[in-house]
């Protein structure tokens, strides 16, 4: 951690900060994730540095300095939220503002690196090299900026880009229970996608988890065209937060530089976690799950900053979307599906039959799919949805044998077609189906069930 402080500190230094605000100010008390100051002169959003006991000779072994930033104000006392451990504080400590933090390393370099949400990187390769820093800023796109979702875009999984087409610049979300393959589905999406570069952030993730996808789901092939920022659940809140806005903010630099960019974050609930923590310790109103309003001003201001934009480039942004106990009317959930344009759900039946990817493709939906799509695919899809809608409604009498053939047309071609529907919908993690090559094969499917007709 010291290490990790030392590196904020020489930024600073090395004026990548506006210059420090002249009053300091004394820390007074700590309630759980909040610490109050007073005298400090500090606006909504600045940084301030903490000093611990390590600044005046005592407490071996802990940092000098705890960052700090500014989340509100109560009683003339200016309320912060730490993003390292408070062990060493002490009442009385100096906080000295910075002025505002907003500035994240942006470039060519950052490809092939894992950082964390302050920049600084997690891999042991050295110092970020080719990269210059920019304001980390929380643009508004103009609503008649963006450019219309009019080409597809290509994921290399066979059941989404067949029958769940997505458009370059689409959001849409990957929502699913715990341990039904989500992160394996995002490296499959991470390594054969069509985009330029690929932007993770991996929020609120135990730490194993984030070792194993880098090295493992990942790899060294994703990787080589990725750039993965990590916050990990151990880390406090404001630092998950920050996590989220990095990978967003880079994402949106490299959109802005010409290049099409797919952004996935794992998860989006993760980070409504992290806003809820923050929004509680500053005194907010809990209401639905305990979430206060500003989880719901967060999810909106946070998934609007990633699209396509009418002259440059685009950001196609898949976000992670955990139902609690898998429960569809989370109010995570239903906040998500509001704001993007599409839902991918994961099933745990079709995950627990070894069905995978576990996609339930009547529950799931691009909203941007005819736009991208030509007719013929567009009947393809429609009639495959409904065929495997009807076999869905009537498996358990097909599967003890009540139902007798010629009883209903539309039946009978589902019962025809869903060897070879679910062979379709099936695929290794290790196999790439071009957007190509899923149109053809879902044409070919159907033209096989209808050879098949008596």
């Amino acid at each position: 951690m010291q290490a990790r402080v030392g590196q904020r500190l020489a930024a600073y230094r090395d004026g990548l900060q506006l210059r420090p605000l002249p009053v300091d100010g004394r820390l007074t008390k700590l309630v759980g994730l909040t610490l109050e100051a007073e005298g400090c002169e500090a606006a909504i959003g600045s940084r301030c540095l903490v000093e611990t006991d390590a600044a005046a000779g005592s407490g071996p072994g802990l940092a000098q300095a705890i960052e700090a930033e500014v989340v509100g104000f109560e009683r003339g006392r200016t309320l912060l939220m730490p993003l390292d451990t408070v062990a060493g504080l002490s009442p009385g400590a100096r906080v000295r503002p910075l002025g505002r933090s907003g500035r994240f390393p942006f470039g060519p370099g950052l490809v092939g690196r894992v950082i964390d949400g302050a920049g600084l990187p997690l891999d042991d390769r050295g110092p970020l090299l080719g990269c210059a820093t920019a304001a980390l800023d929380d643009t508004r796109l103009a609503p008649l900026s963006r450019g219309a979702v009019r080409e597809p875009f290509d994921v290399g999984v066979r059941a989404i880009n067949g029958l769940l087409t997505l458009g370059r610049g689409q959001r849409v979300g990957l929502f699913a229970g715990s341990g039904i393959g989500k992160s394996s589905l995002l490296g499959m999406m991470s390594r054969y996608s069509s985009a330029d570069v690929t932007v993770i952030a991996m929020v609120g993730e135990r730490g194993r988890e984030v070792r194993d996808f880098v090295r493992d789901t990942l790899g060294p092939d994703g990787l080589a065209h990725a750039v993965v920022v990590a916050e990990p659940a151990d880390r406090p809140p404001l630092a998950r937060l920050q996590g989220a806005l990095l990978a967003t903010a880079i994402a949106e630099g490299f959109r802005d530089a010409g290049q099409d960019v797919l952004l996935l974050m794992d998860s989006l609930t993760r980070v409504a976690q992290a806003q809820r923590e923050i929004g509680l310790a500053t005194g907010e109103p809990p209401t639905a799950k305990g979430y206060p309003p500003s989880v719901f001003a967060t999810l909106p201001a946070l998934v609007e900053r990633a699209g396509a934009l009418r002259a440059r480039g685009s950001i196609t942004a898949v976000y992670t979307v955990l139902a609690e106990g898998d429960d569809p009317n989370d109010p995570i959930v239903d906040a998500a599906r509001a704001v993007l344009d599409g839902h991918i759900v994961l099933d745990r039946a079709l995950a627990d039959a070894a069905h995978w990817p576990a996609i339930d493709i009547g529950a799931s939906v691009s909203r941007t799919r005819d736009n991208v799509t030509d007719t013929d695919w567009q009947a393809a899809m429609r009639r495959c949805l409904r065929l495997a809608a009807a076999y869905r409604a009537q498996e358990d009498m097909i599967r003890v044998g009540l139902y007798q053939s010629g009883t209903d047309p539309l039946l009978d071609e589902a019962i025809r077609l869903w060897p070879h529907l679910e062979r379709f919908l099936q695929q290794r993690s290790t196999q790439c189906v071009s957007l190509s090559a899923a149109r053809a094969e879902l044409l070919a499917l159907l033209e096989t069930s209808t050879a098949h007709v008596p």
